[in-house]
């Protein structure tokens, strides 16, 4: 575990490495300034745009398959629990995340695994055009067994992959939320929807760090609201949701 996350934390590193030199690079016709605000104006396209490919949990270049499809994975479990919440304009940045250009980092090699990028595809579609939610849900259900399939055929170490989406839970959520207020719904969504993912990979453990690390994520996606991760809800604190996912780090490692 400690190896896994000495890797994360490296990843950083690099990242601000090259971002320092980035800076230092700049000509006069290039300040940092205007650096910046280019990359605010990104980000408000795309909400998820400047945590896609730097972040020290998921360099999507750097990550493994498995780890980039419970990646991919954990946008769509958000996206199902918005859309079922009521809420299908919150719900499709999310659904859209697997066939969205700016993502298209984390597909490299998935094809092979049975993505299938129609289901996706159909489902924006639908959502566009606002169709009923009776038509809506068998699309939404095809994507989930998608994604599902992805995560079997991906294989991988599970303890690991959920040993990941926790440091990846603890630095979305840190971004969504500050001083008891949801300050980016994108990435308070995102959390839920690794936790969600999380959970359901612990129900593959086999031997005893299984129960204890599936009771501990439960207690984890208990923390968002029961209704959905809806970007009006009141958040729990960021401290207990960090101390709630270093107890399933810990439970996985219990038994080694």
């Amino acid at each position: 575990m400690k190896a896994n996350f000495t890797y994360l934390k490296s990843m950083g590193v690099i990242v601000s490495v090259t971002a320092g030199l980035a800076l230092i690079g700049c000509g006069q016709d290039e300040s940092p300034v205007e650096e910046s605000n280019a990359a605010v104006e990104a980000t408000a396209e795309d909400p998820h745009a400047g945590h896609q490919m730097g972040g020290d949990a998921h360099d999507m270049e750097a990550l493994p398959v498995e780890k980039r499809v419970a990646f991919m994975s954990g946008h769509v479990a958000a996206g199902l629990a918005l859309y079922r919440a009521g809420a299908p304009d919150q719900a499709a940045k999310h659904l859209l995340h697997p066939v969205s250009e700016t993502h298209q980092a984390e597909r490299a090699g998935i094809d092979a695994l049975g993505f299938t990028a129609d289901v996706f595809e159909s489902v924006s579609k639908a959502l566009d055009e606002g169709r009923d939610a009776a038509e809506i849900e068998p699309m939404l259900q095809a994507a989930e067994k998608n994604m599902a399939l992805l995560q079997k055929n991906a294989g991988g170490d599970l303890t690991e992959i959920i040993t990941y989406l926790m440091a990846t839970v603890d630095e979305e959520y840190a971004i969504g939320v500050k001083d008891g207020a949801i300050t980016d719904p994108g990435e308070f969504q995102d959390a839920y929807g690794f936790s969600v993912v999380a959970l359901n990979t612990a129900k593959r453990l086999e031997g005893p760090a299984g129960p204890a690390a599936i009771a501990q994520l439960e207690a984890l996606v208990a923390m968002w609201p029961e209704g959905g991760p809806l970007a009006d809800s009141t958040p729990t604190a960021v401290s207990q949701v960090t101390g709630k996912t270093a107890e399933v780090v810990k439970a996985l490692s219990a038994s080694e």
